[in-house]
């Protein structure tokens, strides 16, 4: 049996074609195959540095079909690069099972680095970058959004999103009603044609976007963690919480024992105010 090939984990540009290291251009013109998330996307990025690797896809929905062909390949003593859209793979892009299922099988797992949507967004946000956390994607529906948020609550890093155009504006508000109306920092379309950056509350965020109508692009969303300052206890009263939360579902009992959780009352005390018991 030949001796198992090496997978390559490369960030490629996060939009601007020449944000590509030298050892990554190497890298893809060595190996026998490139993985891509899109080969069309991957396909205009190799053209202008003229690589001429063969491409294979490998997306989210054939992850698992298509992993075991490209473990296959490694498996023959062929070299494979793993690359994403745009950025480093495997942060809320494929490449997780890929990775997982290499190093199960003993196969080398080799990182090229280089761009990241989250360290990019970080770097220019001017907010405390020495801890964050990053969060990906909230769900896309409001009551379990809002249920995430309040368990972000308490944490004092710096958080990081990613967010769809179509959900920026929707998620924003439910930030600041949960969170606070704290220090954001948007940026959309990094390093492209229309790249934009913008520092303030999430409140004025919100409606600066929301001014536009559309909003297109990819973006990062980063936002203050919780201080002294600007206490982590959510905006709303718990009269407005103890409505919206049993409006989603959850019973009496459930919707106290949660805005205990959130305003750090007694949930005897949350009872009496709320309900006159207790």
């Amino acid at each position: 049996m030949p001796a198992a090939g090496r997978l390559f984990v490369v960030a490629t540009p996060l939009g601007h074609l020449e944000d590509i290291t030298l050892r990554a251009l190497a890298v893809l013109r060595q190996v026998s195959l490139i993985a891509c998330e899109d080969t069309r996307h991957t396909g205009k990025l190799l053209r202008a540095h003229g690589v001429e690797t063969p491409t294979t896809s490998y997306f989210e929905h054939n992850e698992r079909s298509k992993g075991e062909r490209i473990l296959e390949v490694l498996r023959s003593g062929r070299e494979v690069a793993l690359v994403s859209d745009a950025g480093t793979p495997g942060i809320s892009d494929p490449g997780f099972r890929l990775v997982r299922a290499a190093r199960a099988a003993d196969i080398p797992v080799i990182p090229v680095p280089g761009p990241s949507a989250v360290i990019t967004a970080l770097s220019v946000s001017g907010l405390p970058t020495d801890r964050f956390l990053f969060v990906g994607f909230l769900p896309p529906k409001a009551a379990a959004r809002r249920r995430a948020l309040e368990e972000l609550g308490r944490v004092r890093e710096t958080l990081v999103f990613y967010e769809s155009p179509v959900r920026i504006r929707e998620a924003m508000k439910d930030m600041a009603s949960t969170l606070g109306d704290r220090e954001a920092f948007v940026c959309r379309e990094a390093t492209k044609l229309h790249e934009e950056y913008r520092r303030g509350r999430l409140s004025e965020l919100s409606d600066l976007l929301a001014a536009r109508g559309e909003v297109k692009g990819e973006i990062v969303l980063v936002v203050a963690g919780a201080s002294d300052a600007s206490p982590a206890a959510p905006a709303e009263a718990p009269e407005v919480l103890f409505a919206r939360l049993t409006q989603e579902g959850r019973t009496r009992r459930e919707a106290v024992k949660e805005i205990a959780r959130l305003t750090g009352l007694p949930a005897r005390e949350v009872y009496r105010r709320l309900l006159g018991e207790g």
